[in-house]
């Protein structure tokens, strides 16, 4: 099986984190640090603030923003849960805003569901393909809202030269085992140039508690265990050395990808403007609506036939527990974009002859389906 997406781990990464568990510290330790300079400085960005994973990292910023009860985001259903259900952890409501066909939160409507109660604007980089963040930070700007960037499947991606995640008071970017990069299968972080938000990210991650004198310390905020060990760190300083090769490999399979896909009658690639470069987390394909009602047994042939397949995302609010809080809705490029996509595998693991069975096994597979009515 070709899986959608994998790690990559060398002896490199195994020797770095067999030294960080030979050391004296497993946790709490230097390496957090270096692993959080050398992110900032990868990033171009003043602070970063690791955690155990990025719903600790996206539940921290939300509360760096004294995000509370009646507080109100605005945000995309396209996404996985987190982005929402970090918001509920601080008892405030998620506002779903309708994407556009390349499944990023469509700026043109947000500032329609902007009210008193709104806080913050929490944009997604959709695999990896950067949102327009100049038109959102305007947004931001204007009725003095917190811009957080969801940039969990993005680390690594650039728009005009830049990578993301540096227009936002706080962006978030996970290192689940999936993406760009990885900390020992989960861990996460926020990325910020305001050094208060930092400081208080800082706090909060570690039980609110600050050292006074040797062995003093005092507890001054309701904080939690969010820190991430230094064994993971380590892990991590070893794959950030490597991410964007990780990316122009990524890029190579998308590139083949493109080429194969062109003008085919069966789906649609998503195509990325030319400003912008992708960590290509993830290779979204977009079924031609007359394939809708197969999908399910295109998905199961395709497995069956050795290719590794997800959707993302069903629309958060679709979920039934999101239906007992908020009742039923319904926004029509998210659902329809539920309906047509499909990922692909496209990962830094894969050769071309991986992605070269993958575009030919796809493109026979749909072939043999019958159009349905639309």
């Amino acid at each position: 099986m070709i899986p959608y997406s994998r790690q990559s781990i060398d002896e490199d990464d195994i020797k770095a984190v067999i030294e960080a568990l030979k050391s004296d510290y497993l946790t709490g330790g230097q390496r957090v640090k270096e692993f959080e300079k050398a992110l900032a400085e990868y990033l171009d960005i003043k602070y970063v603030c690791v955690m155990n994973s990025a719903t600790s990292a996206l539940h921290i910023a939300y509360k760096t923003i004294d995000l509370k009860e009646d507080d109100e985001i605005i945000t995309t259903p396209i996404t996985f849960a987190a982005t929402a259900n970090a918001a509920l952890m601080c008892g405030a409501k998620p506002i779903f805003c309708d994407v556009k066909t390349n499944g990023n939160i469509n700026e043109e409507k947000v500032e329609e569901l902007i009210n008193s109660k709104t806080k913050a604007i929490i944009p997604v980089d959709f695999g990896g393909n950067p949102v327009n963040i100049n038109t959102i930070r305007k947004l931001c700007n204007k009725h003095k809202l917190y811009l957080i960037e969801d940039c969990a499947h993005a680390l690594g991606s650039e728009i005009d030269g830049k990578k993301v995640g540096t227009q936002a008071d706080i962006a978030v970017f996970s290192f689940h085992a999936i993406k760009p990069i990885t900390t020992c299968g989960e861990g996460g972080a926020i990325a910020t140039n305001n050094k208060e938000l930092y400081e208080k990210a800082k706090l909060l991650r570690s039980h609110g508690i600050v050292k006074k004198q040797v062995w003093n310390s005092d507890m001054i905020e309701l904080g939690y265990n969010y820190r991430l060990s230094d064994v993971a760190s380590a892990l991590g300083i070893s794959q950030l050395k490597k991410l964007d090769l990780f990316i122009e490999k990524r890029a190579t399979i998308a590139n083949f990808y493109n080429k194969e896909f062109k003008n085919n009658p069966y789906f649609f690639p998503i195509q990325l403007p030319l400003h912008v470069k992708s960590s290509y987390h993830l290779y979204p394909i977009l079924l031609d609506r007359s394939l809708w009602c197969a999908k399910e047994d295109i998905f199961k042939e395709l497995q069956a036939k050795g290719i590794g397949l997800q959707v993302h995302y069903k629309p958060t609010y679709q979920f039934s527990y999101y239906k007992k809080l908020f009742g039923e809705m319904k926004l029509h490029n998210a659902e329809e974009f539920y309906k047509a996509e499909l990922s692909i595998p496209c990962h830094q693991e894969m050769s071309l002859e991986d992605a070269r069975f993958v575009a030919h096994t796809l493109l026979e597979v749909l072939a043999k389906y019958k159009r349905c009515k639309t």
